[in-house]
């Protein structure tokens, strides 16, 4: 690897966000680096995204590339992503992050001096200040935290909420990101699963962090259960492919073994939390609904988080 600045195209899934979208194109306009390009697709129909494009190609110092990919999955639209970006490297971001003005060089810095094939950040959920005040309590929405920059990221903590990767072995998979996922989410940890498995060097960056402002339809009790039952469900799928190690006939009753031991002590904390507060039995319920979405692959259910 030279130390030549990288080329970089960032992609952006996006859909029913235009004005979040609009922020984070602004947010990449004030990059000390500047993308090379910058790809939005669109997965409605009609073009959600599409004047917020429109709007930002008027002031951006970069080409943006837009297109409509309007099957509802996860999966194909983060395929036309890269299907469109025309650089060596390829940096992701979701449409409702903001990042700072040397988030794309910290990426590129990290990639560069620790000769890494892609580099992992943290996204810090952001919680508004009039949520309800159990949840400022305690943090209940999903962050990926990293290691210390330049170390390499375990499997169990992978995903490109805010990534910087090499399309050469991204574009190399098939796919790149499964159909399959295109539904429950969990397509982002498979890619980069079968990367790593082809050799790619991955490490984490945790001064390239992107924040993510929680919407208010996911300040409920609801949404925190069901997204922790979809992240049972995403472990218990990658497990049973093979993902963490082999997986062989006799290990399969720990794991559900496991699973519903969890599940029965999660059931007793949310119980003697009674007394203590809100934020403590939303905790309890909250290891319980992921120890749910493990033994539900037991008959095969998945939870359709993005139908």
């Amino acid at each position: 690897m030279t130390n030549e600045p990288l080329q970089v195209s960032v992609c952006i899934c996006t859909y029913c966000r235009p004005e979040q979208l609009g922020l984070l194109l602004k947010d990449l306009q004030q990059q000390t680096m500047l993308p090379r390009e910058v790809v939005v697709v669109d997965n409605h129909p009609e073009g959600s995204g599409q004047s917020a494009v429109e709007a930002a190609r008027e002031w951006a110092n970069f080409p943006i590339r837009y297109g409509i990919q309007p099957v509802k999955n996860i999966s194909l639209t983060r395929n036309a992503t890269v299907e469109l970006a025309s650089s060596e490297w390829l940096a992701f971001l979701d449409d409702d992050e903001r990042v700072g003005s040397e988030w794309l060089a910290l990426l590129c810095k990290t990639a560069i001096d620790f000769k890494a094939d892609g580099v992992l950040a943290p996204v810090h959920a952001i919680v508004p200040d009039d949520a309800p005040s159990w949840l400022l309590r305690r943090n209940f929405y999903h962050v990926m935290s990293p290691t210390k920059t330049g170390e390499v990221m375990p499997l169990n903590r992978i995903g490109i909420g805010n990534a910087l990767l090499r399309g050469d072995l991204v574009r190399a998979l098939e796919g790149p990101f499964s159909p399959r996922f295109g539904l429950t989410g969990g397509e982002d940890a498979e890619m980069l699963t079968r990367m790593v498995r082809r050799g790619a060097h991955i490490v984490s960056c945790t001064e390239a962090y992107a924040t993510e402002p929680v919407e208010p339809a996911r300040l409920n009790l609801r949404w925190i259960l069901l997204r922790s039952l979809r992240g049972g469900q995403d472990h218990a799928t990658h497990w049973l492919d093979g993902r963490f190690g082999p997986v062989h006939w006799w290990s399969m009753p720990f794991f559900y073994a496991d699973a519903l031991a969890k599940l029965l002590v999660s059931i007793a904390i949310t119980v003697l939390s009674l007394p203590f507060g809100k934020h403590r039995i939303a905790r309890g319920l909250q290891l319980a609904a992921s120890n749910v979405g493990k033994l539900s692959t037991l008959w095969n259910w998945h939870y359709e988080e993005y139908k």
